[in-house]
C-alpha cells in the first residue's frame, strides 16, 4: 500500500498536466473546427500553402509540453529535441534559431478527380505521430492545428525547374519527373498508411522515438535496427521511393535526423539529405512562427 501510494505521487502532476494539454489541444481543434471562413478571403495561412507542391518538406519546431498524445509522446519529443537537434547550428540554411525535431511530407489529395488532387487546398502532409500512427492529413487543417514555436517549408525543385520564376514556363522532361514523383508519393502513401493501421504504427512511434535517440546519444544507433527519427525515416523513405532521395547506404534513412535536412549537402558530407542530381531543396520558408516560448 505505501508502494502503491508513492508511485502515484509523482503521477498526479503528469496527469494535470495531460488533462491541460488535452484540453487546451481540444480547445484549438473546436477554434479551427468553428473559424469563419470569408469567401474569396484568403488567411495567412490559405496563402502559405499555396506556395506548396507534393514532394515539399515541413520542419517542426514543436513545444513538447503540448503534446497531448500522452507522457510517452512528450518523453519522446523532449529526448528528441534534446539529443537530435541544435548541433553545429552555423551549418543551417539561413536558420538562426529553433530545434526542429519533427518533420512530414507534402503528397498528392485523394480527391477522385486527378487534376483536383495536385490542388494546394487539397494537399496532404504524410507524417509519423503517436496519435494516430502514419496519417495523411488536409495540409492546410495541419497547418492551422499545429502549436509549434515554428513551421519550416523546404520547397522541393525537379530537374530544371525555376520555380521561383513567376514567368517559367515547365519543359515537358520536367512536367514528365514531376508526374512520375507525384504518382509514386501517392503509392507510397496508400502503402505506409495501410501498414500503420493494420500494424498498430501509433502505439510504437513514442517508444521508436526514445530509443532511437538513445542509441545516438550512446553512438549507437549504427547497430539499432531503428530509426533514429521516426518522422525523418518516414520522410526520406518517401523521397527514396519516389526517386528523389539518394540513397546512399542501406541505412540512410534510419540514421537521418529531421535537422540534417537543414544542411547543404554541398558543403557537408554527412548528417545531410542527398538528392538525386538535379533535384534540390531551395532555401526554406518560414510559414509560421510565434513566440519562443
Amino acid at each position: 500500500g505505501i508502494m502503491a501510494g508513492s508511485l502515484a505521487v509523482p503521477a498526479i502532476p503528469v496527469l494535470v498536466w495531460w488533462k491541460s494539454a488535452t484540453d487546451e489541444r481540444n480547445e484549438h481543434s473546436e477554434e479551427v473546427r468553428t473559424k469563419v471562413r470569408v469567401p474569396n478571403v484568403q488567411t495567412i495561412d490559405d496563402l502559405m500553402v499555396e506556395k506548396c507542391k507534393a514532394g515539399d518538406v515541413l520542419l517542426f519546431d514543436r513545444r513538447c509540453h503540448k503534446c497531448a498524445a500522452g507522457p510517452l509522446a512528450a518523453l519522446s519529443c523532449l529526448a528528441g529535441r534534446s539529443i537530435l537537434c541544435g548541433e553545429d547550428k552555423g551549418a543551417f540554411r539561413n536558420i538562426e534559431q529553433g530545434h526542429f525535431d519533427h518533420c512530414g511530407i507534402v503528397v498528392p489529395g485523394t480527391s477522385k478527380n486527378k487534376a483536383d488532387r495536385y490542388d494546394p487546398a487539397n494537399l496532404l502532409i504524410l507524417e509519423a505521430t503517436p496519435s494516430e500512427g502514419i496519417v495523411a492529413r488536409p495540409l492546410l487543417t495541419r497547418l492551422e492545428m499545429s502549436q509549434s514555436r515554428s513551421v519550416l517549408l523546404l520547397p522541393l525543385s525537379s530537374p530544371g525547374e525555376r520555380r521561383n520564376d513567376e514567368d517559367y514556363e515547365p519543359s515537358d522532361k520536367t512536367v514528365r519527373a514531376q508526374g512520375r514523383m507525384e504518382k509514386q508519393l501517392d503509392s507510397f502513401r496508400q502503402k505506409w498508411t495501410d501498414i500503420s493501421t493494420k500494424q498498430g504504427y501509433g502505439n510504437a512511434h513514442s517508444t521508436l522515438g526514445i530509443i532511437g535517440s538513445i542509441a545516438y546519444a550512446l553512438g549507437l544507433h549504427h547497430l539499432s535496427p531503428g530509426p533514429v527519427s521516426p518522422s525523418a525515416w518516414l520522410v526520406v523513405s518517401a523521397l527514396q521511393d519516389a526517386g528523389v532521395g539518394l540513397n546512399v547506404a542501406e541505412r540512410t534513412a534510419l540514421e537521418t535526423r529531421v535537422e540534417d535536412f537543414l544542411r547543404d549537402h554541398r558543403f557537408h558530407e554527412e548528417d545531410t539529405v542527398r538528392l538525386r542530381p538535379g533535384w534540390k531543396f531551395l532555401p526554406p520558408v518560414i510559414m509560421r512562427e510565434t513566440a519562443r516560448s
